[in-house]
């Protein structure tokens, strides 16, 4: 049975309280559509369909879960039925679910782990949110460099079951990172090898205070599955693994977006936010752009005169700012992207500034014959006004294309966060400097032909 038969058969077993049956497909699924199947259920039927879940699978399921529907089970619990699942998460899931949770939760959580994973769980929530070690793992396997390959496969065999991964294991000594060592790498020689013979000893590592978002670019990078995380004496102390890189990306490029769109970042779904908290993250930055926008309004009033001559210039206003700001737009996600990835950095400014310009040249004379074109045959005006909106537009998307590749660098070496300076903000300046250059062509063209 596929996937999509299974979550449906399970569906009608919830539906028709078949618990027989719903056990039966429960066992068969995977963790991330058993949390979905939860999702439609009354607190009370998720406690029912979460019981009915094997041991192992409960805690991959309430990994999966939203913390709604994990404080809501949490409530629920037994201290023993607390304990198991505990019991069952790795460390650092742990911690993601404590960061999550209400203070009498979050006290009832520890309770129930043991002081070593009470140890470890402080140890990790003591680093800053944004680094490297607040989302790392402590639980690898660490080999020594005199062990021989049939050695470590006996320590893998012992330990391994409580760690997040065993294909890459560690090499310390004196509990200092020395190498890097893969289970391929052991299965492909002879056993009686050392692991120093066989492991890698020049380590990409990072540290503990070292941004999230770097060391999961630094894995994309070199195309690593996991990459150690090291403290301040160089002592291994734990590892971001694939999962939590993938986590950090999507929370990352969630957080880009709603920049990009000048909305404040939130890390709760957009279903699970309320009315009154989404309307508190959006409304500053409107209130703001609002304001940044009356520079607009004020350089369409100093030339109204203008305006009065010859009121067919007012028609053409929303198409030459819009032009504008969707050619900057281009530009500024482009460059933000390349930041991002780290495929630009703000040495290379003067090859994108170069770059944009031919860009804009190209794109400027395009859209100056198409605008000549409309404003000609289209709106039927006369040839000085096509020639005033052909040469706007031009000058507009030349300026408007180094003003997006130029500000999110300029950001980034200021420190600030680039996506800030995407389409809402690069918009309203692009904008601006269309008005003025409009009217100052405008003004130069009528009175030279009076």
């Amino acid at each position: 049975m596929n996937e999509e038969k299974l979550y449906e058969t399970a569906q009608k077993c919830v539906e028709s309280r078949d618990l027989s049956g719903l056990k039966k497909c429960l066992k068969e699924m995977y963790p991330a559509d058993v949390e979905m199947l939860m999702e439609g259920l009354n607190e009370k039927e998720l406690l029912l369909v979460f019981r009915l879940l094997p041991k192992e699978l409960a805690a991959e399921v309430f990994v999966e879960m939203d913390p709604e529907m994990q404080e809501s089970l949490i409530t629920r619990f037994t201290d023993k039925e607390l304990s198991e699942v505990m019991s069952e998460l790795y460390v650092d899931d742990t911690v993601d679910i404590i960061e999550e949770m209400p203070a009498n939760i979050v006290t009832r959580l520890l309770k129930s782990a043991d002081s070593e994973t009470r140890k470890q769980i402080n140890d990790i929530l003591k680093y800053p949110k944004d680094s490297a070690g607040s989302v790392m793992t402590t639980e690898f396997v660490k080999l020594r460099e005199s062990m021989t390959v049939l050695e470590a496969f006996q320590t893998i065999r012992r330990v391994g079951v409580d760690k997040e991964t065993i294909y890459t294991c560690y090499v310390t000594e004196r509990a200092k990172l020395i190498g890097v060592v893969t289970v391929k790498d052991m299965l492909l020689c002879e056993e009686t090898k050392t692991i120093g013979e066989i492991m890698e000893r020049n380590v990409i590592y990072v540290n503990t205070h070292d941004d999230k978002e770097e060391t999961v670019n630094l894995m994309s990078k070199y195309d690593f599955m996991t990459m150690p995380v090291t403290d301040a004496e160089g002592r291994l102390v734990g590892i971001v693994t694939f999962d939590d890189a993938i986590d950090v990306i999507q929370e990352e490029t969630t957080e880009d977006i709603e920049k990009m769109a000048a909305i404040t970042p939130t890390d709760k779904p957009y279903l699970k936010l309320g009315v009154f908290q989404t309307w508190k993250n959006r409304i500053p930055w409107l209130a703001l752009l609002m304001v940044s926008a009356t520079f607009t309004g004020t350089i369409i009033s100093r030339y109204e005169d203008s305006l009065a001559k010859v009121v067919a210039l007012t028609a053409f206003i929303p198409m030459l700012m819009d032009s504008g700001g969707n050619a900057g737009s281009q530009a500024s996600v482009t460059i933000i992207r390349g930041l991002s990835l780290e495929e630009i950095r703000f040495g290379d400014i003067f090859r994108v500034i170069w770059k944009e310009f031919r860009v804009s040249l190209l794109c400027g004379i395009s859209l100056a014959l198409l605008g000549f074109l409309k404003a000609m045959f289209i709106d039927r005006v006369s040839v000085t006004i096509g020639v005033v909106i052909a040469l706007t537009l031009f000058v507009t998307i030349v300026c408007a294309k180094l003003v997006g590749c130029v500000l999110p660098m300029l950001a980034k070496k200021l420190g600030f966060d680039p996506a800030v300076m995407a389409s809402p903000f690069i918009t309203t300046i692009v904008d601006a400097i269309g008005l003025v250059v409009y009217f100052n062509i405008a003004t130069l063209l009528l009175d030279a032909l009076k």
